[in-house]
């Protein structure tokens, strides 16, 4: 569990939401590249089951993303690894399917003790 969490707005453009956790470095990063583990937090709300969930952990990779509920309706995630540096830092650039716009830059950074 997260031991806290703060959110910013440094810009129009930008939300920097800060969470530290109990557990080692190495053990959060493999949280996002492993499809098992992603599988087990990257959840939606009650009912709603990540049946596809494909990720190529190297610079320039890809990774798609599928949620599906009990309705069958379905939600999907899907972009490309611009940056990995591991146990460091992880930058995407990320569309969601179904929903027009430009695809979104998301970076994830890795700091602290472990």
């Amino acid at each position: 569990m997260p031991q806290s969490i703060a959110v910013s707005t440094p810009s129009d453009h930008e939300l920097v939401i800060v969470r530290r956790f109990e557990a080692p470095r190495a053990l959060v990063f493999r949280c996002y590249v492993e499809p098992a583990l992603v599988r087990r937090w990257l959840l939606g709300p009650p009912g709603w089951r990540m049946p596809h969930c494909e990720i190529d952990p190297r610079a320039g990779g890809r990774f798609r993303y599928i949620w599906r509920n009990e309705q069958d309706e379905e939600f999907g995630v899907y972009g490309t690894l611009e940056e990995i540096v591991p146990d460091r830092r992880l930058v995407s650039l990320q569309s969601y399917a179904g929903v027009a716009g430009p695809p979104v830059r998301l970076s994830v950074d890795f700091s602290g003790d472990g």
